[in-house]
């Protein structure tokens, strides 16, 4: 399963990228807010500094004027993928920039029926929401599931981008599933180390090499 980082945060990009846990970005309008930065500049710096898709998302509800800001921001870099929200005028959108030759995120996706439909039109990547189908008493991976399903039997090429990500349990049962990505904020992504007996090994491992007296370096 890919890894891609959600957020618009630089430096937390370039720690997890050196480390080689990021295979792509994905930013909306609040990661941008949150970043504090010009769309256009923060997404070339983010293009530049990793070799996977970089998602930019539309703000238009319209097709036209969508499409005007999906070409003017796929002129970024030529790993941007253009964002567009899960509405008829978005997948519009979405076909015409596929037929383009331009990658195309469909997000905010909450039912298999939408899904289908964004694979029809051509989308690179759909983006079921986790977290807040959890959010309202419904099981987020049964989406995931349904959606592996129904790709598996057309052999749809478009890839399962699992979003709204919690916690690291998300993480694993989206790889369980078969998703082909997850996209997380950083701390989840680095949550994924934590465990309790790798503590308690630790510091037993450490309390024992104290006695002995000795030093490697």
């Amino acid at each position: 399963m890919k890894f891609f980082v959600d957020t618009a945060d630089i430096d937390a990009i370039r720690e997890l990228n050196e480390l080689g846990m990021v295979d792509g970005v994905t930013t909306n309008p609040s990661l941008i807010m949150k970043a504090g930065r010009d769309i256009k500049e923060v997404t070339a710096e983010i293009a530049a500094m990793v070799d996977g898709p970089v998602s930019a998302e539309v703000v238009a509800t319209e097709h036209d004027q969508m499409l005007k800001e999906g070409r003017h921001l796929a002129k970024i870099a030529p790993n941007i993928c253009v964002k567009v929200p899960l509405t008829w005028d978005g997948l519009k959108t979405c076909k015409v920039l596929s037929d383009e030759g331009t990658q195309v995120n469909v997000t905010l996706c909450f039912s298999a029926n939408q899904a289908l439909l964004a694979a029809k039109a051509g989308a690179t990547f759909i983006s079921p929401f986790i977290g807040r189908l959890d959010d309202i008493n419904v099981d987020g991976m049964d989406l995931i599931r349904d959606i592996r399903e129904i790709y598996d039997n057309f052999d749809f090429k478009t890839q399962i981008l699992a979003a709204s990500i919690r916690s690291a349990n998300h993480m694993k049962e989206a790889a369980l599933i078969g998703a082909d990505v997850a996209t997380a904020p950083p701390n989840v992504i680095q949550g994924m180390v934590k465990h309790p007996l790798t503590d308690a090994g630790l510091t037993a491992f450490l309390k024992d090499w104290e006695k002995t007296g000795q030093k490697i370096l």
